[in-house]
């Protein structure tokens, strides 16, 4: 008989995931949700976290959060944990674009609110949540940054620094909290289709994906929410600390 402890299934968890009203957030809220999970589909926009809150069915329930006001962020996972009573599952998914070159007059502005979306946000959401995690059985936290924390593209400054802080954050973290049981994780997507890429006309979108990535095409959020889904479970117990691409082969590829 398989341990409790080495479960396959978060159902009866209840996660927080940020950003949830789009793309990789959206996506991982409704696997979790079809998995058996109590969901807290956290945005920006109320209406949109609703919209999908709705798409997860009656476990979820959606809050509206600026994840770049501290202060918001102790209140909100405060009536989160209120709410459902417990929080097993943090998602730190919450992000803006944020391409800007460094002579442009809006950099300084740019560059502030990236790390404070990106990265400060990311430890404010896990020390809120984290006198209820350390009352998890198997606590789990996933923060996501990108493959470009693991490298660079010209004129994107501030997200290589908040998604490469997002790396290091998860490093630290997992060290600070290891010796809790509670795991730490971070997952670094590469070209995937979201409201993000949509600017990106498809034909430069295939462009890309044949001559950078090895498996030759853009990825689907519901691929990198899989990961997620991999990462939280209470069998993953013995996984933290690791930044792991979901990219299609981008980082393994030279040419």
């Amino acid at each position: 008989m398989t341990s409790p402890s080495l479960s396959r299934s978060i159902a009866g968890r209840v996660a927080i995931v940020t950003g949830a009203a789009s793309g990789m957030g959206r996506a991982t809220a409704r696997l979790f949700a079809a998995e058996g999970a109590h969901v807290a589909v956290v945005d920006l926009d109320l209406a949109a976290s609703a919209a999908v809150a709705a798409e997860c069915g009656p476990a979820a329930r959606p809050y509206a959060l600026d994840v770049a006001d501290g202060n918001a962020i102790t209140r909100t996972v405060a009536q989160i944990a209120a709410d459902f009573g417990r929080i097993d599952i943090l998602v730190n998914n919450a992000g803006v674009s944020s391409f800007c070159a460094l002579d442009d007059p809006a950099y300084e502005d740019i560059w502030a609110t990236a790390l404070a979306v990106m990265l400060t946000a990311h430890q404010r959401m896990v020390r809120a949540a984290l006198p209820w995690l350390r009352q998890s059985d198997a606590a789990r936290i996933v923060n996501i940054a990108s493959t470009e924390g693991l490298g660079a593209t010209p004129g994107d400054t501030p997200y290589v620094a908040a998604k490469t802080g997002v790396i290091g954050l998860t490093r630290g973290l997992a060290v600070d909290l290891g010796p809790e049981g509670i795991t730490v994780n971070c997952i670094c997507p590469g070209p995937i289709r979201t409201a993000m890429t949509d600017a990106v006309a498809e034909e430069h979108k295939v462009i890309f994906a044949k001559r950078r990535t090895a498996l030759r095409r853009y990825g689907e959020p519901e691929e990198v929410a899989h990961m997620t889904l991999s990462l939280v479970l209470p069998a993953a117990s013995y996984i933290t600390g690791v930044a792991i691409p979901v990219d299609g082969g981008l980082m393994a590829r030279n040419a």
